[in-house]
């Protein structure tokens, strides 16, 4: 009965950490398929884009333009899976990035599946799968 007992707790425990590591893997994303194909988006629908004057491993998009395009900011401790990585920024704060690109919203997509900042000012374009 103690053997059990332990061997239960054991696999319980090791569930745990395996599941605590793997919230930690990569963002928390999806494939949404909007009016202009398939993109990718937040859990909660919200769309991501790239902006054309980042370069991989680096964001470009500060003061204003950080508060029209909000980074799509990763948390403490998380470990990032290929194809997403983890950006750090000159103020410190570490963002999303795919394939090396640093991810952010469009202040004016208000409704999750929204692409209203694709094509803007001819640098921002959604992400894509």
């Amino acid at each position: 009965m103690t053997f059990r007992l332990f061997a239960s707790l054991a696999t319980g425990a090791a569930a745990l950490v395996l599941s605590a590591g793997a919230a930690f893997a990569a963002p928390d994303v999806q494939t949404l398929e909007t009016d202009i194909g398939e993109v990718i988006a937040d859990s909660e629908g919200m769309v991501l884009y790239t902006f054309a004057n980042d370069e991989p491993g680096v964001s470009n998009c500060y003061d204003q333009c950080a508060v029209n395009w909000p980074p799509f900011f990763a948390e403490e401790g998380a470990m990032a899976e290929e194809p997403y990585s983890i950006v750090e920024r000159t103020d410190g704060t570490m963002i999303w990035a795919k394939d090396g690109w640093p991810l952010y919203y469009w202040i004016n997509d208000t409704e999750p599946g929204m692409t209203t900042g694709d094509g803007v000012g001819g640098n921002w374009d959604v992400a894509r799968p």
